[in-house]
């Protein structure tokens, strides 16, 4: 997986397909060759590339099809080679920094018909496995950043809340909870006075088994209502959420990310 990212990483037009897609996600492929001095051909080839290496993930609205920036991958690799062995110096690598925060700056868009963020992973455990961790209260601090602790009534319409210490970060509802499979939350940020002032988003986790003892875990966060200072301010959260996420469905312990001073 390691060597397909950095593959993937290595041409700079590809580079360059991830930082449009950073600007804009949800482009179709006539607009990113538009950006590119290649043929459509080329660019397909390429976004081929980015797709096996799980960078670029794919949805269908009506006729298109639309094409999102998937940073998980690069927050794995990043917490592989740099958080391990270069911790202090983590900030300096200005590339691989910029694409795992993917500050996206999108036009606003109808979020019924195109999802903002979205996250896939492969993980090698069950889907119960993944669906026991994202809905035991008791696990969200092992998986979730900062040490969240969360509180959450599993049913249709429960109310849940991640908290940081005794304050409100993130709370809402539980909009559909079909276990091992489907799990829809409204999404309401709570963490500062600018996200707060922001109308609830959605979350959406999809798990879809595979053969093997594996899953699939997609991610969409989106119906944010237009650009707003939570859809900026997710997009370095989740990637790290999830890849801790992986780490410990796949292995059985949390992994902590040691931040630089």
């Amino acid at each position: 997986m390691d060597d397909d990212v950095f593959f993937a990483l290595s041409h700079p037009l590809r580079r360059e397909l991830l930082d449009l897609l950073k600007e804009k996600g949800g482009r179709t492929l006539g607009d990113l060759e538009s950006h590119l001095p290649v043929s459509r051909f080329g660019v397909m080839k390429h976004l081929k590339v980015l797709e096996a290496a799980h960078l670029v993930v794919s949805r269908k609205a009506g006729r298109e099809k639309l094409h999102f920036l998937n940073a998980v991958p690069i927050q794995e690799v990043s917490d592989r080679w740099i958080a391990r062995y270069a911790v202090p110096f983590v900030r300096t690598m200005a590339d691989i920094k910029s694409i795992a925060e993917t500050m996206e700056k999108e036009k606003e868009m109808t979020s019924e018909i195109q999802p903002k963020h979205v996250y896939e992973l492969y993980i090698r455990a069950s889907a119960e496995t993944v669906w026991e961790i994202i809905t035991t209260d008791e696990q969200t601090p092992l998986w979730q950043h900062f040490n969240m602790t969360s509180r959450t009534d599993w049913r249709a319409e429960g109310d849940y809340a991640w908290m940081m210490g005794e304050r409100v970060a993130i709370c809402g509802k539980i909009v559909e909870i079909e276990p091992p499979r489907r799990l829809v939350l409204t999404f309401s940020a709570q963490w500062a006075p600018d996200v707060a002032a922001d109308k609830p988003s959605r979350v959406v986790f999809e798990i879809e088994p595979l053969p093997g003892k594996a899953c699939k875990l997609t991610l969409v966060h989106d119906d944010f209502g237009g650009e707003t200072a939570t859809s900026k301010a997710v997009v370095g959260g989740w990637p790290e959420s999830l890849s801790r996420l992986k780490t410990l469905a796949e292995t059985g312990v949390p992994f902590m990310l040691e931040r630089a001073v």
